[in-house]
């Protein structure tokens, strides 16, 4: 047994007795307050719109003080809920591998050493960290020459081994694998910025200084990895109509379409075929640099043998803050690389299965019914995740009581907060309302699935715990009535007179996302 889960139960008993005791000032099923019979009528009729016609919607809001339903519509019922899976992903991480933990990526050597010269192979060894830059493997680079390797005389040796060999998460669909959102998991990897895109390319497509010439074509990091097939064109005026397509199963990158002279760059992320191989070219390449030379053949997927000597190390941020980006951008590498992590620690197997046993464990413990939902993925792309909105809410109202909960808590997204790195993926959503910079929630997207699970502070100052997530919609997006939804929780407040109507509330336009797709998931970001 979880070491917090009779302390949870105490607690769940602790609410129904103040529910049971709190007299005229608690609804119960049959006699709901005057407030609560309007909460209900607003939802209902944001609920009712033309564009959930045929649609299924499930909606939970419980009020995390007193434990007190406010708000059910099918929560029992089991729906695919996108990115709302990281919620699971993400407290499993934070509990069982700790706010504190850090992945390392380490280089060492085997054989002996003399004057400079290595006589064996050099490893480098992968430890899953999603957020490994170029940069970063220059510096191991330059710790290697600094311990005074010139040539090695053997083979430099990727080890991804922490984790197995299944790169794509099961049920993906196949016309989303050359996307940065579906991007391969290796424990080897590199990321191209500071979203820690990890698996990804950054590919920009500049004019060429007249029309009829090639465009000029660079990435982001620069690497021998993948190869550019340029098909595109510079015209005179005229719409911008590049396209950059890696070929399934390969990495050679197809850029079709045209550019007029003077415009902008076009920019685009794109996937790797193998992370692995990709990692171990920047950190060759790295090693040139600082004068160390390989004679040999770069070797994937070996493990480092025990009698190696280490000469580098790297560690990544810890977890606390890995958050930020993965929760606040939704970021589905994060989430798998997590899932694999948590395996591997675990249980010793660096796997999607072992992972999602772990995750299952972890939210079980903390009161979430798992025989009534199923987890395919750690990041929510797969389409058989099923999970009911009230098991969210369950998760949301236990993890409170968790030691780094206002860690988690502040790195989900924020409405309305134009700061990206606070924002998130809700930076561009109930701006100007009252629920702007007060919900903390995360975001789901895929086409016909959308949802909304987190907290809101009402008007009187309660932190209620919700959950909204729709499926079967045939229109571009319902983000809309998700903030509608989330604003009246915002308002809504014990406090009105019996005769008191509300109207229902109106939100912001969001930015225009093509469809199934999180905001931040295009390329440069919407939000």
């Amino acid at each position: 047994m979880h070491r917090r889960l009779f302390p949870r139960a105490l607690a769940a008993l602790v609410l129904v007795a103040t529910a049971a005791t709190a007299g005229t000032t608690t609804a119960t099923a049959d006699a709901p307050t005057p407030a609560q019979t309007r909460l209900h009528a607003t939802i209902d009729a944001i609920l009712a719109d033309s564009r959930l016609d045929g649609a299924q919607a499930g909606v939970v809001v419980v009020d995390t003080t007193t434990g007190r339903t406010l708000y059910d519509r099918n929560s029992t019922r089991r729906l695919v809920p996108a990115s709302n899976t990281k919620l699971l992903t993400s407290t499993a991480a934070m509990e069982l591998l700790g706010p504190g933990h850090r992945f390392t990526t380490d280089v060492s050597a085997d054989g002996p050493r003399r004057a400079g010269l290595l006589s064996g192979d050099l490893y480098l060894r992968g430890g899953g960290d999603p957020t490994m830059l170029a940069a970063d493997y220059d510096r191991l680079a330059a710790q290697v020459a600094a311990a005074g390797v010139r040539v090695v005389t053997g083979d430099l040796v990727a080890d991804d081994t922490r984790y197995d060999r299944t790169r794509l998460g099961p049920d993906w669909t196949w016309d989303d694998e050359p996307y940065y959102y579906a991007a391969q998991v290796s424990a080897l990897t590199v990321a191209p910025d500071t979203d820690y895109d990890a698996g990804t390319v950054i590919v920009d497509v500049a004019p060429g200084t007249r029309a009829g010439v090639r465009p000029k074509i660079s990435m982001t990091p620069d690497n021998g990895w993948l190869h550019i097939d340029n098909q595109a064109e510079t015209v005179t005026g005229g719409e911008t109509t590049v396209s950059v397509e890696r070929e399934h199963g390969s990495n050679t990158i197809v850029v079709t379409g045209q550019i007029a002279v003077g415009q902008t760059t076009e920019s685009d992320w794109v996937t790797v075929w193998e992370p692995t191989g990709y990692a171990a070219d920047i950190f060759r390449t790295a090693l040139r640099r600082h004068g160390v030379r390989v004679l040999g053949r770069t070797v994937l997927g070996t493990a480092t043998p025990d009698t190696a000597r280490p000469l580098a190390r790297h560690d990544s941020m810890p977890l606390a803050d890995l958050m930020v980006p993965f929760l606040k951008l939704s970021n589905n590498g994060h989430a798998e690389v997590l899932t694999k992590e948590l395996g591997r620690v675990l249980s010793g197997s660096g796997t999607w299965p072992a992972g999602l046993a772990a995750i299952g464990e972890y939210v079980g413990d903390a009161g979430v019914d798992t025989g009534t939902l199923r987890q395919r993925d750690g990041s929510g792309l797969s389409r058989r995740n099923l999970i009911p909105p009230a098991q969210f809410v369950t998760l949301l109202a236990a993890v409170r009581a968790e030691p780094w909960f206002d860690t988690w808590y502040a790195a989900l997204p924020v409405a309305g907060n134009t700061d990206r790195l606070v924002g998130g993926t809700l930076r561009s959503r109930m701006a100007g309302t009252a629920a702007a910079n007060n919900v903390h929630a995360k975001t789901g997207s895929l086409t016909g699935a959308s949802g909304l699970s987190g907290y809101v502070t009402d008007a009187d100052g309660r932190l209620l715990a919700f959950s909204i997530v729709l499926n079967n919609y045939l229109t571009s997006s319902v983000k809309g009535l998700e903030d509608q939804i989330a604003i009246a929780l915002a308002t809504y407040t014990e406090k009105e007179t019996a005769t008191a109507r509300r109207a229902v509330p109106t939100a912001p336009d969001s930015p225009r996302v093509p469809e199934g797709r999180e905001c931040s998931w295009v390329k440069p970001a919407l939000c």
